[in-house]
């Protein structure tokens, strides 16, 4: 028997540990801005060796520093790939919790 108040609730149903929120459309495309940030996070955390955006618009990306360097046509492909290293960072990782 417990003593001191009623017992402790449980949840009704598990969280999940990694629940999407669904966002709404993008009724745009990514911007150059949104791109150069992106690459900027990406170096900063050394995920890439270096982003560069063209005259062109087209973005020069390279892994490491003896890598080939590879081009990108657009700010769209700057986010794709962005979204590959969030993925594959996220799925190698240790859980930390």
């Amino acid at each position: 028997m417990r003593k001191g108040g009623p017992a402790p609730r449980r949840a009704t149903a598990p969280l999940r540990r990694y629940a999407m929120i669904p966002r709404p459309p993008r009724f745009s495309g990514p911007t150059t801005a949104e791109a150069g940030a992106w690459a900027d996070v990406l170096v900063r955390r050394q995920l890439l060796h270096a982003v560069v955006l063209t005259p062109t618009g087209q973005w020069l990306v390279q892994d490491r520093p003896n890598r080939p360097v590879r081009v990108l046509a657009s700010p769209a492909d700057v986010l794709a790939l962005a979204a590959t290293i969030q993925q594959r960072t996220r799925s190698t990782r240790p859980e930390s919790r």
